[in-house]
């Protein structure tokens, strides 16, 4: 009886070693080819760099090419999408955003995808502030003489921003309710041809990124008036925070980060949490980082997911005060 207890339990575990052997072996070699990282907008634009400078890390620890995939549209739902209807097998990658995974959800009246229950958080990559710039005929310095200067103008001043409910535009549609202003917004096909307007004197004021805006203040072309975030960025150490100028509360920032097709396997997310930490906490990349006007951010999967949940129904009640929809 003995004998036949021990040859059956040597039996058994023999079967579950080479049951177990293929998934521990797909799991030891993923990426075993290309993975694909879409990015939901135009090449160029801040996400897109940084998607390409994180890829080819990825593609030198990993040996597999990450190919950055540009799927830009409808605020980047298009991309979002594309990735929320593939295989969840860790060869397609999403850098989601703000819009796609807060935004979009509150200001389109149909969305092709849920944001919560079609992804898999899989880290924040990087957030970046904005920053309120002025145009230099404006007779202001700071944000309580802009205040002041918008309540005695009504209607006279235009913020511009690259698009219907971007941060810039919600920045500033809350700037308007939290200081009881009157300003129009001008939307416009990207945050280049906003620049250019502001530049030229067409509108007057801006919630634009920090890396664009403060290479014109620092050019003195604009006034760099405070940041949007609820704490000073170490970029601009100089420039107060919104909330310091009057506005308590204030805080809206762009953000971004990775994010799978809900089903990915555990295992393949934490390699990427892993690798993509470890690529962000490197001197070098927090160097670029900083020519990019962001800071890197790395978190757990659920943290991401808990800042992805908080933001939804913050964006909803700025969306909805606003008006913004598009269709």
């Amino acid at each position: 009886m003995k004998i036949g207890w021990v040859f059956g339990r040597a039996v058994c575990a023999t079967l579950a070693g080479l049951l177990s052997f293929p998934l521990l072996a797909a799991e030891q070699a993923y990426p075993s080819r290309p993975i694909r990282l879409v990015v939901p907008f135009p090449p160029g634009g801040s996400l897109d760099v940084v998607a390409r400078a994180i890829g080819q890390k990825l593609t030198d620890a990993w040996g597999q090419p990450v190919i950055i995939d540009n799927r830009p549209g409808a605020g980047g739902n298009i991309g979002a999408d594309l990735v929320a209807k593939s295989a969840p097998d860790g060869y397609t990658i999403l850098e989601g955003a703000l819009s796609t995974h807060a935004v979009n959800v509150s200001l389109y009246a149909k969305m092709p995808y849920d944001p919560i229950k079609d992804f898999v958080p899989i880290t924040l990559v990087a957030v970046t502030p904005n920053v309120l710039v002025v145009h230099p005929s404006v007779p202001v310095n700071s944000v309580p003489e802009l205040v002041a200067y918008a309540k005695a103008h009504p209607g006279k001043l235009s913020f511009g921003s690259g698009s219907n409910g971007s941060a810039g535009h919600l920045a500033g549609e809350l700037f308007k309710t939290e200081a009881g202003v009157n300003m129009v917004h001008i939307p416009y096909k990207g945050g280049a041809p906003a620049m250019q307007d502001l530049l030229g004197g067409q509108i007057q004021l801006m919630f634009d990124n920090l890396a664009n805006s403060m290479q014109q203040v620092r050019a003195g072309k604009l006034k760099a008036l405070a940041v949007t975030t609820a704490r000073r960025s170490p970029l601009v150490p100089e420039l107060p925070t919104l909330a310091e100028t009057g506005l308590p509360g204030f805080d809206i920032y762009t953000w971004w980060g990775f994010m799978a097709p809900a089903g990915t396997p555990r295992e393949i997310v934490a390699k990427w949490n892993a690798e993509v930490a470890r690529i962000l906490n490197t001197p070098e990349m927090k160097s670029f980082f900083a020519q990019q006007g962001a800071e890197p951010a790395p978190t757990s999967p659920d943290e991401f997911a808990a800042l992805i949940r908080s933001e939804i129904p913050k964006y909803a009640k700025i969306i909805k005060a606003s008006g913004a929809k598009v269709d």
